[in-house]
């Protein structure tokens, strides 16, 4: 049974910083391309993140290039994405996904097979 599973959210103030971990299990996460998404109230799931197998190829949204890092531990089966001078629009439920290694689009949530159960995130002003 595949399952990820998140940590690390929480309350922060604008500016601070949070380092979110997700751990697989059942699966091998060296076959599989590894996404953060967030979700907002009243928004759609986006992708912030992104990360191929080896960790050479990487995808950011946007708004956190800069301040937010993917990173892998294939040896550990985890995917951590650390984020820096995190503001109140990064509030949301993040989740950990996991899709194929020929995945065609990062951003595409259809694309990605497994989810975690989500942690929250809260950045207050």
């Amino acid at each position: 049974q595949v399952q990820l599973v998140e940590s690390g959210g929480g309350l922060v103030q604008a500016g601070g910083s949070l380092r979110l971990s997700c751990a697989a299990s059942g699966l091998t996460s060296t076959m599989y391309a590894m996404g953060w998404f967030r979700q907002a109230p009243g928004k759609e799931r986006e992708c912030v993140a992104a990360i191929m197998r080896s960790g050479g190829t990487t995808f950011y949204t946007d708004s956190v290039k800069g301040r937010f890092t993917i990173s892998r531990d294939n040896g550990k089966n985890t995917v951590s994405l650390q984020m820096n001078i995190l503001k109140p629009d990064d509030t949301a439920v993040y989740y950990c996904a996991a899709g194929p290694l020929s995945i065609r689009s990062f951003t595409s949530v259809s694309e990605y097979n497994y989810w975690g159960q989500g942690t929250q995130v809260t950045v207050s002003t």
